[in-house]
């Protein structure tokens, strides 16, 4: 249609001064008139779509949705930064930018081709777990420019780009973790979790749930789990609730900072709710590329994106909303954590349905997603879990909520949209009449999910800890881990958290 509309555009622009230049076109019979039209108007659709090809413009659309997610891991070192203390600012900051190195190193050796690789699942029924081929991008096709997922005529185009978008997810899947075991968790642990999620564990996950021959998938045509497969359009179950599940094994692992629970308990300072409040807000605007690129291509897809930039708006504002509500009738404090978290609740909540969902079901995500954050949360404390920046309650929660939410809430018509219109009547959500066939096959896969993942950290986590072990030794808490790893701390001056207050310096000298 766009080629189609330029095309038009173009010809009008040159119809006026043709006719009048040409002594003979009024002199043609229309039929002839309408012949010549047609034919200059075929010649310039034809210039144009020289510089409009489809393939570019999808795999721009994904690099570009590649560069606001991977923006996302700004919005998590701020985020994490301001939640811990000073004394380990260099730690979470480090740990933040070797997700995002690691994850492209793994990504590439085994990540991508365990996610996207072929599988027999939706031929013979076997496997459907993880792929077989495209290890270190290679190894399906042919050529240095083989890739494991070949979805579109364009694949030597849009297959980079699709490597780049989904490497920018697998970074955002690892760096979940960081946050929850910040300030304890031994950094030669953590790297190695890295390394374990993002190169076998978070794959396997990534090809049940989206990859053609996954079996969760819904984009394939036979072997459909509950006749529909799950709808996760942008990853509210594969990513957050993969992260999330990571968190609360790895914090119980490592167990909780000194001082948080017991008789010693006491309020351990974070750095700043700036930092906090800044890297929600750009967690925010890289979510527009987060679910927005997620239809993996512009070209006939431009009102499924606009429709999932609205649906993830509404489900943010109505979480931040609803939490600040409720953490007030709570706390009677209106609580900036509450606003961050909220945000984050509502986004994570919608990230399944936000293509699927019409508006008010993103209100309803959002609305519920609130609750759940603060129950999440709430248990934790009471069973003595530290969880730093509330990643499980957030990611794991909330993610899962979405999963579910999705299959409540998808509507027949944004359902054709996004997916496929010959089964929308059946695979909608169930509240709109759906055989709930959606709705089972996101259960079972979060059920599904809480083993594979869970099994798996927890079989790390252990080998972790009886050899090199997954916390640092109380000294190196307390004096902590910029001094003991990193080459010392910031220079921040800060006055409640252990270094001097800039403004009680001054009024001290002018005492003086």
């Amino acid at each position: 249609m766009m080629k189609l509309f330029l095309a038009v555009c173009a010809a009008c622009a040159f119809l006026v001064p043709v006719v009048s230049a040409d002594d003979d076109f009024s002199s043609l019979t229309t039929e002839e008139q309408i012949a010549q039209l047609q034919e200059r108007l075929t010649a310039v659709e034809s210039d144009v779509s020289g510089k409009l090809d489809a393939g570019d413009a999808d795999a721009f659309w994904l690099l570009f949705g590649t560069v606001m997610v991977f923006f996302m891991q700004a919005g998590f070192a701020m985020l994490e930064v301001g939640s811990v203390q000073v004394k380990n600012t260099k730690n979470i900051l480090i740990k933040n930018i070797f997700d995002a190195t690691i994850a492209a190193i793994f990504w590439w050796w085994t990540g991508y081709a365990l996610a996207f690789g072929t599988d027999t699942f939706s031929r013979t029924g076997g496997n459907g777990l993880y792929g077989g081929s495209g290890f270190f991008y290679a190894g399906k096709g042919s050529g240095d420019d083989a890739s494991p997922l070949t979805n579109t005529p364009h694949a030597k185009l849009y297959g980079k780009a699709s490597w780049m978008f989904q490497w920018a997810f697998a970074g955002a899947a690892a760096t979940i973790v960081s946050g929850a075991v910040a300030e304890r968790a031994t950094f030669s642990a953590y790297m190695t979790y890295s390394c374990c999620l993002v190169g076998y564990i978070y794959p396997a996950v990534v090809h049940m749930g989206w990859s053609g021959d996954g079996k969760f998938s819904p984009w394939r045509s036979n072997r459909l789990f509950g006749g529909c497969g799950m709808i996760d359009f942008a990853g509210s179950g594969v990513v957050h609730m993969t992260g999330g599940i990571a968190a609360i094994i790895c914090c119980i692992f490592v167990g909780p900072r000194q001082g948080r629970f017991g008789p010693n308990a006491h309020h351990l300072e974070q750095q700043s709710v700036i930092f906090q409040s800044l890297g929600v807000l750009i967690l925010w605007v890289g979510w527009y590329g987060f679910n927005g690129a997620s239809t993996l291509a512009i070209q006939g897809y431009g009102g499924v994106a606009a429709h999932v930039f609205m649906t993830t708006t509404i489900a943010a504002a109505t979480g931040c909303l609803t939490t600040v509500f409720l953490g007030y009738m709570l706390t009677h404090i209106i609580d900036p954590g509450f606003a961050n978290n909220g945000i984050l609740a509502g986004l994570v909540g919608i990230t399944a349905g936000c293509s699927t969902s019409n508006l008010w079901g993103a209100f309803f995500t959002g609305l519920i997603a609130a609750p759940v954050y603060i129950g999440a949360s709430m248990t934790l404390k009471k069973l003595e879990i530290d969880d730093v920046v509330d990643a499980f309650p957030v990611h794991g929660a909330c993610g899962a909520w979405g999963v579910i939410a999705a299959g409540l809430f998808a509507s027949e018509f944004f359902y054709a949209n996004a997916y496929y219109s010959d089964r929308k009547d059946d695979c909608a959500g169930v509240f709109y009449g759906g055989d709930g066939g959606s709705l089972a096959a996101g259960v079972v896969f979060i059920f599904c999910n809480l083993g594979w993942t869970g099994a798996n950290i927890t079989l790390l986590m252990l080998v972790l800890k009886y050899t090199i072990g997954v916390r640092v030794s109380e000294e190196v808490e307390t004096i902590g881990m910029d001094d003991s790893k990193h080459g010392g701390h910031c220079d921040v001056p800060k006055g409640r958290n252990g270094f001097e207050d800039p403004m009680k310096a001054d009024k001290t000298e002018e005492m003086a």
